[in-house]
């Protein structure tokens, strides 16, 4: 009638194996960061960025540079923040764009570096979108 220790062992480990993954995927998908890598915060103002979410990647030619931390209506446009990871230098020529992938429309932000001399620092604006 009772289940043997080794029984309530088995069933136990299973039961906290099943609730360590699930709080690794609410985490996961929620996108919650507990270290943030060393980074830098750029901005951009666009005029419209229907779709772009806080939290979506920013790329360089494919490649994921950053994330987006904040927008907000600045006058008639809206101004964009984004995270980007240190060591990665932008020039003040870069032209900033929003594209979609996957067959759902996931949004990101593309950043095509241009062909300046000065580099972008904290606090910095992509001029061109």
């Amino acid at each position: 009638m009772y289940a043997s220790r080794g029984t309530q062992l088995t069933v136990g480990l299973f039961a906290l194996a099943g609730i360590a993954a699930l709080a690794y995927l609410s985490l996961n998908l929620g996108k919650v960061e507990f270290f943030t890598p060393p980074s830098y915060i750029l901005y951009a103002d666009f005029d419209n960025v229907s779709g772009l979410k806080v939290g979506d990647g920013v790329q360089i030619a494919g490649v994921p540079v950053g994330k987006v931390i904040s927008e907000k209506l600045d006058n008639v446009r809206a101004r964009v923040g984004m995270r980007i990871n240190r060591g990665v230098h932008i020039d003040d020529e870069a032209i900033a764009s929003i594209k979609s992938s996957g067959i759902i429309g996931d949004k990101y932000l593309a950043i095509a570096l241009g062909p300046g001399d000065k580099t972008l620092d904290d606090g910095g604006v992509i001029r061109q979108t």
